[in-house]
C-alpha cells in the first residue's frame, strides 16, 4: 500500500489574486491541492465562494486545473474572495486581502464531515480563521479526522488577521507546523518565549505543542525541518524568480507527500525545495506542466 494515492485536503480560503499581470485563482487550498495532484496524490480544495461571476469563474478554473469542485460551497450573501497583490523588485508579493467575503463563512456540513473522515492529510492556515464562523468550522473539520491523519498548520501571518489564541489553538490541533523565517520570531514574541535561534525556537514549539515536525522556510535560502529525532537543513535552489505567489503552498504539498510515505527529512527537504523553486520560477501559483511531466522539470532545477 506504500504507493497508493493519498487524499490531502486544502482547507480554507479560495480567492482571486489580482496581480499586476492579471487575475489568478489563488488561496492556499487550491494551490496546495493542485501541486498535490501533480505529485500523484488526490488533492481536494474545501472552501466557500460567492454566487457571483467570480465564483462561477473560480469553479471553471478549478475544473481546468483538474481539481474537484465537490467541496467548494456557494454563498448567496457574501462575495467571492479577492486579494490585491503587488510584486516588488525581488518578486515578493504584498497582499491587500479584502473582507468579509464568502470564505469567512465556511459551513460545517455532512459532506465536509465525510471528507474529514476520508482525509489522510489536511492543510489549514491562520488566515482562514480570521472570522469566528470559519474558525469553528475548521476546528470541527480537524476534530473529525481519523487519529492517524496528518494535520498541517501552515502559518500565514497576513495583515492583522491572526492572534495568539488562534495560533496556539491551531498548533494544539496540528501534527506538523510550517512557518517562515520572518514569522517564527513574531510567534515566539506572541507566546512570550525567547527567540535565540531558528533551531532552538523550532524545538521549543515542537515540544510545547507535542508536534511531529516543524518546518521553517527561508525563502530563496532554503528550509529547516526538525522532528524529535531528525534535523535537516537545505540551502535552497537558485532559479530566476517570476513571483513567489504559491511557492510556499507548493513546498507544503511536496513536504506532505513525502511525510505521508515516511521519506527521510533530507529527501523531503530536497524535493520540497525543488517544487517550490519551480513554482517561483513561473507566473502564478498553479503553473501548467510542460512536456515530460513534473519529474523531468524538477530534474532540470539545479
Amino acid at each position: 500500500m506504500a504507493d497508493r494515492k493519498r487524499t490531502s485536503v486544502g482547507l480554507g480560503e479560495l480567492l482571486w489574486d489580482l496581480l499586476p499581470s492579471g487575475k489568478q485563482l489563488g488561496g492556499a487550498p487550491a494551490n496546495f491541492a493542485y501541486i498535490t495532484n501533480l505529485l500523484g496524490d488526490h488533492g481536494i480544495p474545501a472552501s466557500r465562494i460567492g454566487c457571483d461571476a467570480l465564483g462561477d469563474e473560480a469553479l471553471q478554473k478549478l475544473t481546468q486545473l483538474g481539481l474537484s469542485t465537490s467541496f467548494v460551497q456557494r454563498d448567496s450573501v457574501h462575495p467571492t474572495g479577492t486579494v490585491n497583490v503587488k510584486i516588488d523588485a525581488a518578486g515578493q508579493p504584498c497582499f491587500d486581502i479584502l473582507h468579509p467575503v464568502a470564505w469567512d463563512y465556511l459551513e460545517w456540513t455532512k459532506e465536509w464531515q465525510q471528507l474529514a473522515r476520508e482525509a489522510d492529510a489536511v492543510c489549514f492556515g491562520s488566515l482562514a480563521q480570521r472570522s469566528a464562523r470559519s474558525q469553528s468550522t475548521i476546528k470541527s473539520f480537524l476534530n473529525a479526522t481519523r487519529r492517524e491523519a496528518i494535520r498541517i498548520f501552515d502559518v500565514n501571518l497576513r495583515q492583522n488577521f491572526y492572534s495568539r489564541q488562534i495560533l496556539a489553538e491551531s498548533m494544539s490541533l496540528a501534527t506538523i507546523v510550517k512557518l517562515n523565517h520572518e514569522e517564527l520570531p513574531k510567534i515566539m514574541a506572541l507566546f512570550e518565549l525567547e527567540h535565540r535561534s531558528e533551531k532552538d525556537s523550532a524545538r521549543r514549539l515542537l515540544s510545547l505543542h507535542n508536534l511531529k515536525l516543524i518546518c521553517v522556510t527561508r525563502g530563496g535560502a532554503g528550509s529547516l525541518l526538525i522532528s524529535a529525532d531528525e534535523c535537516s537543513e537545505h540551502a535552497g535552489v537558485k532559479v530566476k524568480v517570476a513571483d513567489t505567489v504559491g511557492a510556499g503552498d507548493a513546498f507544503t504539498a511536496a513536504m506532505v507527500h513525502g511525510y505521508l510515505r515516511g521519506v527521510p527529512l533530507d529527501q523531503i527537504n530536497e524535493t520540497a525545495n525543488r517544487v517550490g523553486a519551480w513554482v517561483a520560477s513561473q507566473s502564478g501559483a498553479t503553473p501548467a506542466l510542460k512536456a515530460g511531466g513534473l519529474s523531468r522539470i524538477l530534474a532540470k532545477i539545479t
